[in-house]
């Protein structure tokens, strides 16, 4: 079949064969296919779908579109993390030297934030000296080594997700259940797991608005992980506010050592707890949830993770030195001004999409994927729903680079914070 005729039978709702659409991710990542067709066909896919056949084809096409990792047998299960993506998610900071301890290889690989959506590797990269730059041969003997590492996507590593990525953010074809399934499982599949736990969050800071929309991407990617041989399970997490009480990616990082120090916001102590809780039953090295629980948090309060992100980013080129130092400092932005309580009352609403916006406009996330983020600025010490609160009291911090970007930010937070008069309802982080 041409590609014309393919793009017509998905377009009349037809199933496309397993090796058509092998034939034409290989193509399209070979450049022989223009992108004018292939969004014609990504927005055939956004309003036909596809099979659960048609997903896995897809998916494994992705994957073998480039370099697979290769690691020797090992007692140790690969395993790995994903988020769906939000505002002060830096979950994975924290979780990737837990699970090393754990016994677990770990090879984390990340993107960079586009939009509100922070990304591991920008809030990686704010560690002086640290690369997210690893070659598959480099990330292996690292894995092998210390039990984790944390880079980037290589240009050989699932080149067709990277173009079809591209593509989709700038055609409209993003919110698609097996679009979105693909796009995730061709790299984790490309790691070579054994086990993975998906963290799909939910709300108005999320890609995905409603509970009901997350549940039918988590179960599309646990039921096609697990017919490719990955034990996963997926968690659903509340995005209407921020995760913790830091975003901005030098800001999250300074608060996943709170974390690792046992120190951290609960809510984000919770979630990687629950992670790590997860792959340990999937990986049974626990016979049920509760064991796992108390064994992740037993070693998270042990003090090795901590000592396994020091080890982890010196082997990836961080000035330790520079990095305590730098964590020391109060403040790494020219501006901090204080976004203080018009009257008492308590949190009722903090807006995680306002917040995100504000972090963005302040110049610590993208609206194009080539912007240069300034890692210090952000938002830290953010009150949350439930707390208590006099007037004047501090309801965030800014840090910005200049005057002028802090009012403007403070002009835009007065719509993401509200109070109430009596304690609001606890919100469920996990659904």
């Amino acid at each position: 079949m041409s590609f014309l005729s393919l793009i017509e039978s998905k377009r009349d709702g037809s199933e496309l064969p397993s090796e058509a659409i092998a034939g034409f991710v290989r193509d399209f990542t070979a450049g022989r296919i223009p992108d004018y067709q292939m969004a014609a066909l990504l927005m055939a896919v956004c309003f036909r779908g596809m099979s659960v056949a048609e997903t896995r084809a897809l998916t494994l096409a992705m994957r073998d579109s480039g370099d697979v990792l290769a690691f020797p047998d090992d007692p140790r299960p690969l395993v790995d993390k994903h988020s769906t993506g939000g505002v002060g998610d830096k979950v994975s900071l924290p979780l990737a030297p837990l699970l090393a301890c754990l016994g677990f290889r770990v090879p984390m690989i990340s993107g960079r934030g586009l939009g509100i959506t922070g990304g591991t590797v920008d809030k990686l990269e704010s560690v002086p000296g640290l690369t997210t730059e690893l070659e598959p041969k480099r990330l292996v003997e690292q894995i092998q080594r210390l039990g984790v590492a944390m880079a980037g996507q290589t240009e050989t590593m699932v080149p067709a997700d990277k173009k079809l990525y591209a593509l989709r953010d700038v055609t409209g074809t993003v919110p698609s259940v097996p679009l979105i399934t693909a796009s995730i499982l061709s790299k984790k599949l490309a790691e070579g797991l054994q086990a993975l736990v998906m963290d799909v969050k939910f709300g108005c800071a999320a890609f995905i608005r409603t509970e009901s929309d997350a549940r039918a991407l988590a179960d599309s990617i646990v039921s096609l992980a697990e017919a490719c041989g990955v034990r996963t399970q997926a968690l659903l997490t509340d995005m209407n506010t921020p995760l913790g009480r830091a975003v901005g990616n030098w800001l999250e990082v300074k608060e996943a050592i709170d974390c690792l120090d046992g120190r951290g916001p609960d809510d984000l102590s919770a979630l990687v707890i629950e992670c790590a809780a997860r792959l340990l039953v999937l990986a049974n090295r626990a016979s049920d949830l509760a064991e796992a629980r108390a064994t992740a948090a037993a070693c998270l309060d042990s003090g090795a993770p901590r000592r396994k992100w020091d080890e982890l980013i010196a082997a990836q080129g961080a000035d330790l030195g520079a990095f305590r130092s730098r964590l020391a400092l109060d403040h790494t932005a020219p501006v901090v001004a204080e976004f203080t309580a018009p009257r008492g009352g308590f949190i009722a609403r903090c807006d995680a999409r306002v917040i995100g916006e504000v972090v963005r406009d302040l110049g610590g996330g993208r609206l194009k994927q080539e912007t240069v983020l300034n890692a210090a600025v952000g938002v830290d010490r953010l009150a949350k729903p439930g707390d208590p609160i006099k007037a004047g009291d501090v309801l965030c911090r800014i840090h910005a680079a200049t005057q002028n970007d802090a009012h403007a930010a403070r002009a835009r937070l007065e719509s993401a914070f509200e109070l109430a008069d009596a304690r609001p309802a606890a919100t469920r982080l996990f659904a």
